[in-house]
């Protein structure tokens, strides 16, 4: 697949939980090369369009179309076999465990040695952690992460914490990254460096990324295009210059209520 084609595609979807519609006739793609930016108020749906992407959820209606083949109702590891990996808005990493020991958790999809061969670590199962130590090692390296290699990482600062799971998904060699607010809670200094890394995986690595992300100011240097939701339904999808200036997105981001015709023929009148 070559730079500009279509990697991802969904297609009229909608989802919803009880009487809450999170997402209402949702399409757009997501092209091989680019970084592409969800954003949009909170409870715009943002999360679950990642979560529908990545096989969390399943929506009631639409498809979900991945290197040309459209998808079934395939469980989250399935997906990220075919090539999906994700970091999530809150840190999902083993507290307890080192840095390079949650990164290596991003290679088990790679993994092919059964249990009794890894009991044994002999043979396949040998080489095979080799391999996949020396990836991990080196995206330590592209990470910057080579003194905390060995802290658990539940002693690790924020920002370093955001860093190690970018690190895990990493390790899954996906054709598609989904960053969940990747620089949430991060200082100016954090949020630069993720910054620099976010464009160095996306150059380095080849990797397609998809973010969602509140900082405006990251998403428009960042990305090729952006998508906005607005209570679940899509209100803007373009390039970020001409997304900026939309006047649908500033009234969502913020906060304009127009009237209706009645609203303000009643208004005349009183």
């Amino acid at each position: 697949m070559t730079a500009g084609d279509i990697l991802l595609s969904v297609k009229n979807i909608s989802l919803s939980f009880g009487g809450v519609q999170a997402l209402s006739d949702i399409s757009g793609d997501i092209r091989s090369g680019e970084i592409r930016a969800i954003i949009g108020p909170n409870g715009a749906g943002k999360s679950s369009m990642l979560n529908v992407i990545n096989g969390f959820y399943h929506p009631q209606q639409g498809e979900v179309w991945f290197c040309g083949e459209k998808r079934g109702a395939l469980k989250p590891f399935e997906i990220a076999r075919q090539g999906i990996a994700r970091t999530f808005q809150n840190i999902a990493l083993f507290k307890g465990m080192s840095t390079l020991d949650n990164i290596m958790t991003g290679r088990i999809t790679r993994m092919r040695a059964n249990l009794f061969q890894q009991a044994l670590w002999k043979g396949k199962a040998e080489r095979e952690e080799i391999e996949h130590r020396e990836r991990v090692e080196h995206i330590i390296d592209f990470l910057e992460i080579q003194s905390i290699r060995k802290t658990p990482v539940g002693k690790l600062p924020y920002g370093l914490q955001k860093r190690v799971e970018l690190g895990r998904a990493l390790a899954a060699d996906a054709k598609l990254l989904l960053l969940d607010e990747p620089m949430a809670g991060m200082n100016l200094e954090e949020k630069e460096d993720m910054c620099r890394f976010i464009i160095d995986v996306n150059a380095q690595f080849g990797a397609t990324i998809a973010l969602i992300e509140h900082d405006m100011g990251v998403v428009m240097d960042l990305a090729d295009r952006v998508m906005v939701l607005d209570y679940g339904r899509k209100i803007a999808d373009d390039v970020p210059e001409v997304v900026r200036n939309d006047q649908t997105v500033i009234d969502a981001y913020l906060g304009v209520v127009h009237e209706t015709a009645d609203d303000s023929n009643a208004a005349v009148e009183s």
